[in-house]
C-alpha cells in the first residue's frame, strides 16, 4: 500500500492525539506535517534535507559522520518527517522498503516498517 499528500495540500488543524497515531496511517502524514513545520522553523535543515543529507531527527534513520558503517534500517516515521522537511511530497511504501544514501557520509539507509533495529 502506497501512502501519499502532495506538498501542495495544507497542514491540516490540530487533530487530537489519538486520531493522529491511531488512524489508518499510523501518525505518518502527522510526521510529514511536522517536518513541513520544521522547515519552517529552520530553514538550514531544509536546506541539508533538500541536498540530500540524512540528518539525525527524532526517529531512527538519520546518520552522523564518523559512522564506520556503511548501511542502517530507518523507520517510515524518520522518511516522513524527512520528506517534509525537504518539502517533498509525502510518498511512502507502507508494504515495501525505501534506500536512500546519504550525500554527507554515503551511508545507505533502508526505509520500512521494521527499520528499527539496533546496527549502529
Amino acid at each position: 500500500m502506497k501512502l501519499c499528500r502532495s506538498i501542495a495540500e495544507p497542514i491540516r488543524e490540530f487533530i487530537d492525539m489519538d486520531h493522529r497515531w491511531r488512524g489508518p496511517d499510523r501518525g505518518l502524514i502527522w510526521c510529514w506535517e511536522r517536518g513541513r513545520m520544521l522547515a519552517d522553523e529552520d530553514p538550514t535543515l531544509a536546506s541539508r534535507a533538500r541536498d540530500g543529507e540524512l540528518m539525525v531527527l527524532a526517529w531512527r534513520g538519520g546518520v552522523t559522520p564518523g559512522l564506520k558503517i556503511k548501511k542502517k534500517a530507518g523507520t517510515l516515521f524518520y522518511l516522513a518527517q524527512w520528506q517534509g522537511i525537504a518539502g517533498k511530497d509525502l510518498d511512502l511504501d507502507m508494504d515495501g522498503s525505501t534506500t536512500l544514501t546519504c550525500s554527507n557520509t554515503g551511508i545507505e539507509v533502508t526505509y520500512s516498517t521494521e527499520g528499527s533495529a539496533d546496527d549502529e
